[in-house]
């Protein structure tokens, strides 16, 4: 189909209103939902095909992850766990870059170096994910404190699931941050599975928000659907975090419809009914209705974002799939700004051995 026979949306004024997203940022939103879901998708495709190695879906938390980064600026740094994509996708990460990664070939910015799904991205200001639960917290408490130390009128925001309101991270960042008022805007992606645990078993607090009260700030519920109330929170959050009054916590209360990663297998642990239960509020078709029935997209302007969306995908699969792979011994790479007389050893030596056929490039 061509482009101009593409709708858009109802004519909108050009720009967010004070307290909400313009027709034409929705559509955007959207268009990063569905990337994000339709990458998902093919991704836990790629880990069962041995394609690449590991995997952790975020379908379920699209509309909470994009409405967040929406409400950031470009020099707002991210701290993420392992399923922030669409985060990555909002603040402009290619998703060539993305997908590079997850293959771990010549082209990953990592160099092959970390787990698939723990990129980073310097440009869009994305820190490189790590396993440990919660170290995130901590980490962007500190880089707030030096941006205010500095005079950097910018917010930290680490990304995290309600597992790590458990960990010991959680309560020295937050701790920290109520004392000294830094401007961190922690993110909560209450998922209510800490892998295979309950939200339940966890706490016995009724919500996790309320737990920034006994650090001395706020802390607030959300519907983590709903990609505009997620976009409001964390604009007035941002907001009041740049003027000196401190951090938020917010608690966006989504569902993991997939596997935590794919090392486990949720029906093990929660019910068919369950899950249909929550796909019933999926945040992906719900922005889809509203767009439709408020907004002028058709069925074929819908479509096209969903073909182009696969096509996008499928490109930059084919491109990491014919890209080479790191070589063997990039590990001797960047250990050192000027290399050891050691160093230089140990690659001699590394090299002898591929001579030789020990190890095989």
């Amino acid at each position: 189909m061509a482009e101009s026979a593409v709708p858009s949306v109802a004519p909108a004024s050009g720009s967010d209103s004070a307290d909400g997203l313009s027709p034409q940022r929705l559509l955007e939103a959207y268009r990063t939902m569905v990337l994000a879901r339709v990458t998902d998708e093919r991704c836990l495709h790629l880990q069962r095909q041995g394609r690449i190695g590991f995997y952790a879906p975020l379908q379920g938390q699209e509309a909470a992850q994009v409405g967040a980064a929406m409400a950031l600026r470009p020099e707002d740094w991210v701290f993420p766990a392992y399923r922030e994509m669409a985060v990555a996708l909002l603040r402009g990460v290619p998703l060539q870059a993305i997908i590079d990664q997850l293959f771990s070939d010549s082209s990953d910015l990592t160099k092959g170096r970390q787990m698939p799904n723990h990129f980073g991205f310097r440009a869009q200001n994305f820190v490189v994910a790590s396993s440990p639960i919660g170290t995130q917290i901590t980490q962007a408490v500190g880089a707030a404190m030096a941006a205010r130390l500095r005079g950097d009128p910018i917010v930290t925001v680490p990304f995290f699931g309600d597992g790590a309101t458990s960990s010991n991270d959680f309560h020295a960042g937050l701790n920290f941050a109520g004392v000294f008022k830094v401007p961190t805007v922690f993110f909560c992606q209450n998922n209510e599975w800490a892998i295979s645990l309950p939200r339940e078993k966890q706490t016995r607090s009724p919500t996790l928000a309320e737990k920034a009260k006994a650090y001395g700030f706020s802390g607030v519920v959300i519907d983590g659907n709903d990609v505009k109330a997620v976009y409001r929170t964390v604009l007035d959050a941002r907001r009041r975090a740049v003027a000196g009054g401190g951090p938020t916590l917010i608690e966006a209360q989504v569902y993991r419809f997939g596997p935590h990663s794919t090392s486990d297998d949720p029906h093990r642990y929660r019910s068919n009914a369950e899950l249909e239960a929550a796909k019933r509020k999926d945040p992906v078709l719900r922005l889809q209705r509203e767009l439709k029935e408020a907004h002028g997209l058709d069925e074929a302007g819908d479509s096209k974002i969903w073909d182009d969306a696969r096509a996008q995908l499928s490109a930059a699969i084919e491109v990491a799939e014919k890209t080479p792979k790191v070589a063997p011994d990039s590990f001797l790479d960047d250990v050192f700004a000027t290399p050891t007389p050691r160093l230089a050893e140990e690659r001699a030596a590394f090299e002898a051995l591929v001579r030789e056929g020990v190890i095989k490039p």
